[in-house]
């Protein structure tokens, strides 16, 4: 997996990408209560916020860490936010891309690189 400053996930799987919050980021949100998610088919960009978070704690935002196109949503998440604070970067994935440009994702951490982030 690599991770991004902005404690997100992604986990490649031939070529789409798996992206979702880490533990670090849900402990520090509280509990999850509410989730919008991107529609299935939208093109991102890095940057672009595509995820509203809402918490006990806090409102935050997801931006994608990569250029793409969704093509597939945590319908369950979207049902049970509390997922992700279950089982971050397992069930509580949040959506899944197709990279434009795979290679954007050399600029992400390694789990040491990340964990020394979060230390």
């Amino acid at each position: 997996m690599k991770y991004t400053q902005e404690h997100e996930w992604l986990r490649p799987e031939g070529d789409i990408v798996t992206v979702g919050i880490t533990q670090h980021a849900t402990t520090q949100l509280g509990d999850i209560v509410f989730v919008e998610l991107p529609e299935v088919g939208a093109t991102v960009s890095r940057g672009d916020e595509i995820v509203v978070i809402e918490s006990v704690k806090a409102a935050s935002e997801i931006m994608a860490p990569i250029d793409g196109e969704i093509v597939e949503v945590n319908e369950a998440l979207a049902a049970n936010p509390a997922l992700a604070n279950q089982d971050a970067t397992g069930a509580g994935w949040f959506f899944k891309i197709r990279p434009s440009d795979p290679s954007q994702m050399d600029d992400c951490m390694d789990e040491a690189a990340y964990t020394a982030l979060i230390g």
